[in-house]
């Protein structure tokens, strides 16, 4: 039956996957309190299963989830204002709010969501607080997953967010979209949680997937929206850079789910239409001068999309523009990426000399990526047993299935070959 049991509770499973955040999104504005949010969200999806068990989804489901949602909360601040007075004058302004929300929720002319990013983002905040803050109210990653991409311990993140919680209540920072002069400000930390949303989604830090298409597709539809709003350089080539990585998702991975290099893909299954919008992109990024970051990665992007094979890619280019972003932008991961350029330009160890110059100093020592990069430059300079020790390196610090056993592959192939 439609309405069993069962059934509700696996239509709640796909609702709550795909508008769970947008539902929180409105209830942090409609009460103003991340907390309270919360809890009515919890509270909301609660009642769904007990009352659409007997009365089947309604035709509007977030608009319901968000208007129980929110009758939830004043009943629970009726609850508690009985013993915290400071709680009354909230149920007052709440319980006097008579607006109709069912002809509110599918509105687009401002996202909720949208909201929820800049309020997250605001100046008031620390920096790291405000990139934690986003990528756990906004996109629902644990603190573990948060902790994981910045390589610090989970209960640092967890003092990050609730100290954030803290400081956006007690300093009453608005939950809106800022003025447009108030925008510049507030926008590269944005585009850094987008980008990193973007990232976990493309290529999952950990787990038994290679990629989430859930936040790689939220993380571009942020980035959308973020242009239609301010259609800054740094915003397109942002955009561009996502469109230009997504667009080799379905050549990424075997149908097991096994892992596929860049240069063994198959690239008629590359998504021609992200790479024309992407490209576009990027022709107007370049318009304005300098570009910035992203601009310059989106570049890098389009040169590896331009290229009908792998061997024709412009490798010189590529070096050129890891240049220019390594001068405004200096960073170990950019500068392996540009001795992976180097590699291909000039040979394994050229870039070797480059990658080995990055661990000397102490950098990216625990990054498996560098790891992985030095351990097939060495098998391409028959270094095979530096190479077996990088693989292995590698192995130990890499917690993404697919990739452990990519790397368990080569290792077997090394052993295969009869190599000592």
């Amino acid at each position: 039956m439609e309405n069993s049991r069962e059934h509700i509770s696996q239509t709640l499973d796909a609702i709550y996957r795909k508008e769970a955040r947008a539902v929180f999104a409105t209830l942090v504005r409609l009460l103003g309190d991340f907390d309270l949010a919360e809890d009515a969200l919890q509270d909301a999806f609660k009642a769904a299963l007990e009352q659409w068990s007997e009365q089947g989804v309604p035709s509007n489901p977030r608009a319901w989830l968000v208007s129980t949602g929110r009758f939830k909360a004043i009943d629970r601040l009726r609850r508690q204002s009985r013993f915290d007075w400071l709680q009354v004058d909230q149920l007052r302004q709440m319980e006097a709010d008579t607006t109709d929300l069912s002809k509110q929720i599918d509105k687009e002319i401002e996202d909720d969501v949208l909201r929820l990013i800049f309020t997250c983002c605001h100046p008031a905040l620390p920096p790291e607080t405000r990139t934690a803050m986003t990528l756990r109210e906004v996109c629902n990653l644990t603190t573990e997953e948060i902790a994981r991409a910045f390589l610090v311990a989970p209960a640092t993140i967890a003092q990050r967010i609730v100290r954030g919680k803290a400081k956006i209540r007690e300093a009453k920072i608005p939950f809106e979209v800022p003025q447009q002069h108030e925008l510049p400000e507030r926008l590269e930390t944005v585009l850094q949680v987008i980008y990193l949303v973007f990232n976990e989604g493309y290529y999952a830090s950990s787990g038994t997937t290679l990629t989430r298409v859930d936040l790689s597709s939220e993380a571009i539809r942020l980035g959308r929206l973020l242009h239609e709003l301010l259609p800054d350089t740094e915003v397109k080539g942002l955009l561009a850079l996502m469109l230009l990585h997504e667009s080799r998702r379905s050549a990424r991975a075997t149908p097991a789910g096994d892992f596929i290099l860049l240069e063994d893909q198959d690239r008629s299954l590359w998504d021609r239409e992200m790479i024309r919008e992407g490209l576009a992109l990027v022709e107007q990024a370049f318009s304005f001068k300098p570009p910035g970051s992203y601009a310059l990665q989106a570049a890098i992007a389009a040169l590896h999309a331009q290229a009908d094979r792998y061997e024709e890619t412009d490798w010189p280019q590529i070096v050129a523009l890891y240049t220019m972003l390594l001068r405004i932008n200096p960073s170990p991961v950019i500068e392996l990426n540009r001795a992976i350029a180097i590699a291909m330009r000039e040979g394994p160890e050229a870039g070797l000399r480059q990658i080995d110059a990055i661990l000397a100093r102490g950098e990216l020592t625990d990054y498996h990526l560098a790891h992985s990069a030095r351990a097939e430059l060495c098998r391409k300079a028959g270094r095979i047993a530096e190479a077996r020790d990088s693989w292995e390196r590698a192995l130990a610090l890499s917690k993404q299935e697919p990739e452990r056993r990519f790397i368990q592959r080569k290792l077997a192939e090394l052993d295969r070959n009869g190599y000592d």
